[in-house]
């Protein structure tokens, strides 16, 4: 007897979670991420733990979906481990630069992003759940 399991679900699904729940954290505690991202830029540690954990996340997310032509959302978790690979690398080299970019931005437009995290959350984990189900 085989059990199959569908990664590219599971991963989006979970992914969403993560989304919807952050999102939820900073839109009840505005000002919750412009004082992560300073946390980090300040701490050499924080920016290596950082970088690592979104490494490593990323590249499990990377390796463990396939790359399915004309399936949109494999094609999306894919490049989606890609992209937090690269993101984890420039925070590991360049992470004074980076942070005060993501500072100014923060200040500027938090519930913007605050509300498209939210929004893309709620699309993965509704496309990872309805491949489950």
């Amino acid at each position: 007897m085989t059990i199959a399991i569908d990664i590219t679900a599971w991963t989006a699904t979970l992914l969403g979670l993560f989304a919807i729940s952050v999102s939820i954290g900073a839109l009840r505690q505005p000002g919750l991420w412009l004082k992560m991202i300073k946390e980090i830029e300040h701490s050499p540690a924080l920016q290596l733990l950082s970088g690592f954990v979104e490494l490593f996340v990323g590249a499990t997310i990377y390796l463990v979906n396939p790359w399915v032509s004309g399936d949109l959302l494999t094609m999306v978790m894919k490049a989606v481990g890609g992209l937090m690979m690269f993101e984890a690398l420039v925070v590991m080299a360049i992470c004074d630069l980076y942070m005060q970019m993501w500072l100014k931005n923060l200040a500027a437009v938090h519930r913007f992003w605050t509300v498209t995290t939210l929004v893309l959350g709620v699309i993965l984990t509704t496309a990872g759940m309805m491949r489950l189900g």
